[in-house]
Parts: C-alpha cells; structure tokens; sequence
C-alpha cells in the first residue's frame, strides 16, 4: 500500500479555540493535497506554562471541544489523523496528556503518554510533567485501513523498548508527535527518530511544536518522516506549516527482512 502521509506543525498558544482553528484549516490544507494520514504534534490544544495552568482550562473527553472537531473533520474529509495530544481532565484535578487516532468512522484508538518528563536542563529550564499529569499504562498499536500504527508522545521517543514492542505486535509506522526542548532537540531529536526507524524498521511520523509559547517556553520543531530504512524523507525546519512524504508499506518487510533483528532478541542473565 502506498499513500501520502503529512505532518502539521504547529507554534500552539494558550488560546484553545485558536489553536483548534489553526490545526483544522492545515488538516484541510493537508487533505486537499491528498494527504490520507495527518499528524499533528504534542499539545495541539494548548501551551501553557507552567502546566499546572492548564487545570483551568482543561475539559474532559466528552466536553473537550477539539474531540468532536477532530472526529467530524476525519468523517468529512476521508481521511485518517492522529492528534498528537490534547490536555484531558481526569478526577482528582489530574490530567492525561492523551494522544487521539480518528479515522472516516470515528474515533479508532487513544494513547496517554506513559513517560514523563521530569527534568531540570542544565539551561535552568525545569519541567515536572508529573506534577499534573498521571501517566499511561497500556501500549497502543491500531490497526487502521492505511497500516498498523504504533502511538506514543514526546519523551516516550527516548524509551526504545516501547517501539520495540509496537513493532512485535505488528507496528509498520510510529507516530511520535513532540514539542521538543531546542537544546534536547538540538542535540537528539533526528539521532533518536532515525534510531527508533532504523531499530524497528518501521516508519516515523513525527510533528513538533516550533517556536516560543506562552510563559516564554520554546521548542525546536523540525517535524519529521523517516523511513524504515533511516532516510530523513521530510523535515520541518522551524516555521509553522505542513511536510509530507510517501508511505510505502512494502518497504517495511524489505527493511526487516534485510536486518530481521525482531526476531533475535535473546534473554541475557
């Protein structure tokens, strides 16, 4: 199968409903040059900092308005978007940073990001996403009309275990939406996702946040689509807009085939 895949990257604001707007005029973009899979990236409603600022701001899933929107412009559109992450309240003024997969019929598969990004950069910049948000506990991999997708979110990029096992249990592409620190980016943004493509032989789709947000924060951008094989097919730069690529599924089984390192793990003592 093959199909034209896009990344949106965004530069979100507070504002949710700007946001929104923003993203659905470039899913629209996307789809008229006949895009049939879209990601956008982590945080896609909103940037707030600190985040436990969202709090006052965040809906549940049910009356969170980008869910319906998302979902209706999926239906509408023919095609298949992966929503990076949107900020779901949960009980107990909890949050879930929680990644949406919509397809023509609705709402396929959801994702809460299961690693955290606690960290204080040598910069000073100081992040403490377990302050609000409860993790995740279950990996996701959906099975959809264009491939078997294997969803995570941001800091999960560093976890290659986790991809490892979206690929054991069928992944051919990863979707890794960020919003990516620009020293961190700087320094390992294209190393990892070459790395998590290279070791999975699975495609990556990649969309970032770029620029600075509320409370000064800034990100690095540079979406991406890599290939099963390693190669950079799109790469964002670090303005707002869209990237896109061909997605050849065939290539998948040639890169594992070529290295089946899948099938040779071993239990070490």
């Amino acid at each position: 199968m093959k199909f034209l895949a896009a990344c949106v990257q965004l530069s979100s604001t507070s504002d949710i409903a700007h946001n929104l707007e923003v993203t659905g005029r470039y899913i629209r973009e996307a789809a008229g040059q006949g895009a049939k899979l879209i990601v956008t990236p982590e945080n896609t409603c909103h940037i707030l900092t600190p985040s436990i600022e969202k709090l006052k701001t965040a809906q549940t899933q049910d009356a969170h308005a980008g869910v319906k929107m998302f979902a209706d412009l999926a239906k509408e559109l023919g095609v298949t978007i992966i929503i990076g992450s949107m900020s779901i309240r949960l009980p107990g003024d909890r949050i879930a940073n929680r990644s949406f997969l919509f397809t023509p019929g609705g709402e396929l598969a959801h994702y809460d990001k299961i690693h955290l990004f606690d960290v204080t950069l040598p910069t000073g910049e100081v992040h403490r996403e377990s302050d609000l948000i409860t993790p995740g506990e279950k990996i996701v991999v959906a099975d959809t009309d264009l491939g078997k997708i294997g969803m995570s979110i941001c800091y999960d990029l560093r976890f290659a275990q986790l991809y490892r096992e979206q690929a054991k249990r069928g992944a051919q592409i990863l979707s890794i939406p960020a919003a990516f620190t620009v020293p961190t980016g700087q320094a390992h943004w294209e190393v990892l996702l070459r790395a998590r493509a290279i070791e999975t032989g699975s495609y990556v789709i990649a969309a970032a946040q770029t620029g600075e947000h509320h409370g000064k924060r800034k990100t690095y951008g540079h979406s991406m689509i890599v290939s099963p094989w390693g190669e950079v097919l799109a790469e964002g730069g670090e303005d707002e807009g869209l990237i896109y690529a061909e997605i050849d599924l065939a290539a998948v089984d040639v890169a594992r085939t070529a290295i089946p390192a899948l099938s040779h793990d071993r239990v070490m003592s």
